[in-house]
């Protein structure tokens, strides 16, 4: 069996680090050195993306892809793990952890939501898949990608945002329009949120447009014990955007629950 593309570094408790739409494990590469020093880190390709492009699972949904992780944590003996899922990420980690509560030692949405899309969120990935459909990988790319910055940082991460339109132009079309529609219909998790057993991170832009500052109100009422960090003046990539703010409130999430 062919298994999922990863990075592997250092020893200790794992964490499994799972990047966005359009991303691959590269978003990660400067947290993959800072947390191996602690943890055996595991970032991963998910099926369609990376390295991993021609393990597109079809029909595509987030409970396959978290089967992808699975398989891939039975191959390296991992039994348990603590979870860091930006925004896509976040979904299939969600995915996992209600197929495999008893594997998630602790979970981070990344710039990512409990929520399943709102109608409107609905209608606008059926939208953009029409456009992939039309346009094509780079126009889309083109499109996409700088709008999840903050706009008033836009000049100062110009290195930062063709970095990640060089990743995403590198996305199959197939991969696009099937994790499109499967973003689409995945269902909502707060209430595995709201009963885990397992603590929680929530870390959130206030400027995201892709996943809304006032959409966490309710998870937050919800899940009272759920940590966050709230970064002001921030879009839906703060690895990017404010590295060492993520990266440390990461590393104290990570080692305090250990």
């Amino acid at each position: 069996m062919q298994h999922l593309a990863y990075t592997e570094k250092g020893k200790g408790s794992v964490v499994v680090l799972l990047h966005g739409f359009c991303e691959s494990k590269e978003i990660w590469k400067d947290f993959i050195p800072a947390f191996s020093d602690s943890f055996r880190v595991i970032a991963v390709d998910l099926g369609g993306f990376g390295e991993s492009a021609n393990l597109l699972p079809q029909p595509c949904s987030m409970e396959v892809m978290a089967d992808q992780i699975w398989e891939l944590l039975q191959h390296l003996q991992i039994s348990q793990a603590a979870f860091v899922g930006h925004s896509m990420g976040g979904y299939v980690a969600l995915a996992f952890a209600e197929k495999y509560p008893a594997m998630v030692e602790k979970l981070c949405l990344f710039h990512s939501t409990a929520l399943a899309d709102s109608p409107e969120k609905k209608e606008n990935r059926n939208k953009v898949i029409e456009f992939v459909q039309k346009a094509g990988v780079d126009a889309f790319i083109s499109n996409f990608v700088k709008p999840l910055f903050y706009e008033g940082r836009w000049q100062e991460m110009q290195k930062e945002i063709n970095f990640l339109e060089e990743i995403g132009k590198k996305t199959p079309l197939q991969t696009i329009t099937s994790a499109l529609a499967a973003m689409r219909d995945r269902k909502s998790r707060l209430e595995l949120l709201v009963k885990a057993n397992f603590p929680i991170l929530y870390i959130i832009g206030k400027q995201d447009t892709a996943v809304i500052w006032e959409s966490y109100q309710e998870q937050l009422q919800k899940i009272p014990n759920a940590q966050t960090l709230i970064l002001d003046e921030t879009g839906h990539v703060g690895m990017l955007e404010r590295p060492q703010e993520t990266l440390q409130t990461l590393k104290k999430f990570l080692t305090s629950c250990q």
